[in-house]
């Protein structure tokens, strides 16, 4: 028997092989580079199979310099956006003034009481009151208005976006790239053409905000309307109501939450750009931050990002609740709100109380300060056994990122581009593989390959961490109830924190250089890892589960062999989520010694250098749409007849 099975498992072993999808995958790239690798050389991408873009981008920011104020387009269009963006910011931030803090505290307050209840009233009146005391009332005010003109304008371009995405799938198929390219895009690559248009201030602010923040208004939109119920638009149909009362009475209505959540994720795209516009002249609560950022004054950071944290969690909360198809209806209606709102502001008005009171501030930012002093002075370098943060970052750049930026440098191009096609292949289609492969292949025919794989070094770095991290503390969130309560206000509070707020105290812990942006970069992914692998283990079938205790399975082997493999889609979406927020920030590391792409961008704009910003922006598109066709599975349709 034995010299009879032998034999045969030895014969089966490589027709086995070969039907294996990944390993046939594998074998057929193996053979293309066999066959090509005579035609190959090693080394860096080669400078003849590069394409430089500094002289036509020089031209084209050279012809909007000099036709700035003369050419009709500037005049008669683009003249009246930039005056109708200051009136409209202008007249917001009056309005607010006029109420003062106590009117706009009872608006807000009466707003949430309307959709969310009592309690939620009362958390936005102590998140206003607070931005009162932290002595950021007036700033707050700015970027509240700021935010409401720029939500506006995102709400109604993403809308109307979303609505011919949603009717037509020709236009679905065109908006696909365009907003992919606008979310991947990072905000410092758009500020400089926005910037080279408007000039520094706040119309600049606000389109460049609207950029940002519209896409996900766009493809909520888009969802809403195309998962409308088919039996009840065949219902509204068959009674004669034209195309447009179809829109109007069935789509519409039955994209509520849809369409409301897409309102909910552009307010928080629009306030994570509220310190970054301030780059170009945005004021508020943002300049705060930045000038507090270039004074590595974590202080004064704090104070003024604390106010940006609560106006994400009380516009979240509210707009979460609007969504909320449970919620009953509140007896408080929009006339008895305006109306109290009025009554509160003119009683203000009558007793001259409607700038905050100066002997209510309360000053955070010295004993944070000293705190950050003593943190620096104790953790920053010799501590004993563990060593201090400054040698942490030392020893992560020398153990970690010098290795990988190194490996990835050594690398002849063409493996490079190998690599990433066979990873793609291996998790996703033909199609998947082509699009990433192009998409390396761009980043060096644009001319920027070394600085593009040292970026990529730093996002693989921050990316470990962040899973590593992200996926032991969701398991424990995800079995513990304890645990996800303790953990839900932290999450929040780092989601919505400014990216740049994370900059400041990394810096003053690790000093300058590439680690703190990765340190950076981690903190602000973390977050949505944890949330993500949290709900996809909560959500795994119960039954699963019972069938495994039936068996005696112990906990550890129920995470094992039941949870996480049914909970694979779930991590996959995490891993991918993960990178893009990686890549996000370590962009804006660029400005604490990063280096690599994001510095070329900060350059850009810093020096209003159309070709070194742009280039590196489109880099970075590139990278961010390779590393989502690595990280993001293909669902595959079966073949006909398979």
């Amino acid at each position: 028997m034995a010299t009879v099975t032998v034999p045969t498992s030895g014969t089966s072993t490589a027709p086995r092989l070969l039907k294996n999808r990944a390993a046939g995958k594998l074998l057929l790239l193996g053979l293309v580079t066999a066959v090509l690798l005579p035609l190959l050389h090693g080394g860096p991408w080669p400078d003849d199979l590069t394409v430089s873009l500094d002289k036509p981008l020089a031209t084209a920011s050279d012809w909007v310099i000099d036709n700035r104020d003369s050419h009709p387009v500037f005049l008669y269009f683009l003249g009246h956006v930039s005056n109708a963006v200051i009136w409209a910011v202008r007249a917001v931030y009056l309005a607010l003034l006029t109420a003062g803090w106590a009117g706009v505290t009872v608006l807000g307050a009466l707003t949430a009481w309307r959709f969310g209840g009592a309690r939620l009233a009362a958390g936005t009146a102590a998140a206003f009151l607070a931005c009162g005391a932290l002595g950021m009332w007036v700033p707050t005010m700015q970027t509240l208005a700021l935010m409401v003109v720029a939500v506006l304008a995102s709400v109604a371009v993403g809308a109307l976006l979303g609505l011919g995405a949603g009717l037509s799938d020709r236009l679905d198929r065109a908006l696909r790239p365009v907003l992919d390219t606008m979310q991947v895009l990072p905000a410092f690559a758009y500020l400089l053409p926005v910037v080279l248009v408007f000039g520094i201030g706040v119309p600049a602010a606000v389109l460049a905000t609207v950029v940002y923040a519209a896409p996900p208004m766009a493809r909520l939109t888009a969802l809403g309307l195309r998962g409308a119920d088919p039996e009840v638009l065949e219902a509204v149909e068959s009674l004669g109501a034209t195309r447009r009362q179809r829109l109007l009475t069935a789509r519409i209505p039955l994209a509520r939450k849809e369409l409301l959540l897409g309102l909910n994720q552009t307010i928080m795209m629009a306030l994570s750009m509220a310190v970054i516009a301030a780059v170009i002249g945005a004021g508020g609560l943002g300049d705060r931050v930045y000038q507090a950022l270039a004074s590595v004054d974590v202080g004064a950071a704090l104070a003024a990002g604390i106010p940006i944290v609560l106006l994400a969690v009380v516009l979240d909360r509210v707009t979460a609740a609007a969504g909320d198809g449970t919620t009953r209806p509140r007896t408080i209606g929009w006339p008895y709100a305006v109306a109290v709102t009025v009554a509160v502001a003119l009683a203000a008005r009558l007793l001259g109380a409607l700038d905050w009171p100066a002997g209510w501030t309360l000053g955070i930012a010295e004993p944070v300060n000293r705190a950050v002093d003593w943190m620096t002075a104790h953790l920053h370098s010799g501590v004993p056994v563990i060593g201090g943060t400054a040698d942490w970052a030392g020893h992560f750049t020398t153990w970690i990122l010098d290795p990988v930026r190194d490996g990835l440098l050594w690398l002849p191009w063409w493996s490079v581009l190998l690599l990433v096609a066979a990873l793609a292949w291996l998790i996703g289609t033909w199609r998947t593989a082509l699009t990433a492969v192009l998409a390396m292949a761009a980043i060096g025919v644009l001319g920027v390959w070394e600085p593009s794989l040292d970026t990529l070094s730093q996002v693989l770095a921050a990316v470990a961490v962040t899973l590593v991290l992200g996926f032991a503390t969701g398991v424990a969130a995800a079995r513990s109830d304890r645990v996800d309560r303790a953990l839900r206000p932290v999450l929040d509070v780092f989601q919505t924190m400014p990216q740049f707020v994370y900059l400041i105290p990394v810096v003053a812990l690790f000093g300058v250089g590439r680690a703190p942006a990765v340190a950076a970069a981690v903190v602000y992914a973390l977050p949505a890892v944890v949330r993500i692998t949290a709900q996809g283990l909560r959500q795994v079938d119960q039954a699963a589960l019972e069938s495994a205790r039936s068996l005696g399975a112990t906990g550890r082997q129920q995470l094992w062999q039941v949870q996480l493999p049914l909970a694979r889609r779930a991590l996959l979406l995490a891993v991918n989520q993960g990178v893009v927020l990686v890549l996000a920030v370590v962009i804006i590391g660029g400005l604490v010694g990063g280096g690599a792409l994001g510095y070329d961008v900060a350059f850009g704009l810093a020096q209003g250098d159309l070709a070194t910003g742009l280039v590196a922006g489109a880099a970075i598109v590139c990278l961010g749409l390779m590393l989502d066709r690595v990280t993001q599975p293909t669902d595959r349709r079966p073949r006909k007849g398979a």
